[in-house]
């Protein structure tokens, strides 16, 4: 699988979700190897939009199109100052991967991370999964030796408020802390109306 992460900041984020949906309907059936996007804008203004594509030869294939190019032009519009692309092929899913399901989507974007830790913490963690049913599918984006960008998704804002105030397992509230320990250096992006294809 090959990532491609597009950030920015924006004062239109109905622009940007519009945009987004002409992407589907009129640039999306062209694009061989596409499996799916996620995106949204925060309540500050931060937009991110995840792609996903079954090669990197395939994203960049689609890039080439004229029809693209188009869209993006038209996209960039939609930007204030300066749009950074991520791209990576270091990808793990969880709990099925994304979900077209989720009506609330948190991204977690992570320096500093015990990679090798991390992989010990997800192997407890999915023995407990069935405590949290508001979270139904989650990945991973590792975009440096101590980066990753995180997608959760959930089956609503409120599910997933609720699912942080509930009491757990002594033993998960263990793994809890140690997980907050290691993602001291995160910061949370939440999209309450996120466009998932």
């Amino acid at each position: 699988m090959f990532v491609q992460i597009i950030e920015g900041r924006t004062n239109d984020a109905d622009g940007i979700k519009r945009q987004g949906d002409r992407w589907q309907t009129e640039v999306g059936p062209g694009a061989a190897g596409f499996l799916g996007v996620t995106s949204g804008v925060t309540a500050d203004g931060r937009a991110i939009t995840i792609a996903r594509f079954e090669s990197e030869e395939l994203a960049r294939a689609n890039s080439a199109r004229p029809e693209q190019s188009a869209w993006w032009a038209e996209m960039e519009k939609y930007y204030d100052g300066e749009v950074t692309f991520t791209e990576s092929t270091d990808v793990q899913e969880f709990l099925g991967g994304g979900s077209n399901d989720a009506h609330f989507v948190q991204i977690m974007k992570s320096t500093g991370v015990d990679r090798d830790r991390m992989g010990r913490l997800d192997e407890q963690f999915e023995k407990f999964a069935g405590l949290r049913p508001d979270l139904i599918g989650s990945f991973r984006v590792w975009t440096g030796a101590d980066r990753c960008i995180e997608a959760n998704y959930f089956t609503s804002e409120a599910d997933a408020r609720a699912g942080e105030q509930q009491e757990l397992p002594a033993e998960v509230q263990a793994l809890m802390s140690e997980f907050q320990d290691l993602m001291q250096n995160t910061e949370f992006l939440d999209l309450s109306d996120p466009q998932i294809h």
